[in-house]
């Protein structure tokens, strides 16, 4: 199957890329390579293979989510630059309406 021809420079626009003439053909080139790979990969028979979503064995090596002592206010604050009626300081950063 044919694949359709890729408009690299709308690709380019969206992410706000300027390219070359010379990227363009090279980056046409590479998608349409790409492209064409998974249409080979398109063509295999799949219907008996269970979907997974890792190619090796996993297991969860998450711990159990159980509450834990955390810091206090004096060591939260022990390396903040600035400080103040027990909260970290930080520069402003929204303008008021």
């Amino acid at each position: 199957m044919q694949t359709p021809p890729i408009d690299v420079d709308y690709i380019a626009r969206l992410a706000r890329l300027r390219l070359t003439e010379e990227e363009t053909a090279h980056f046409t080139e590479d998608i349409s390579q790409v492209l064409a790979y998974v249409d080979l990969l398109n063509r295999w028979n799949t219907e008996q293979v269970e979907p997974m979503c890792h190619p090796l064995p996993t297991s969860d090596a998450l711990r159990e989510d159980a509450p834990s002592p955390g810091l206090s206010t004096d060591q939260a604050l022990m390396n903040a630059p600035q400080s103040g009626q027990n909260q970290i300081r930080v520069p402003k950063v929204v303008e008021s309406a």
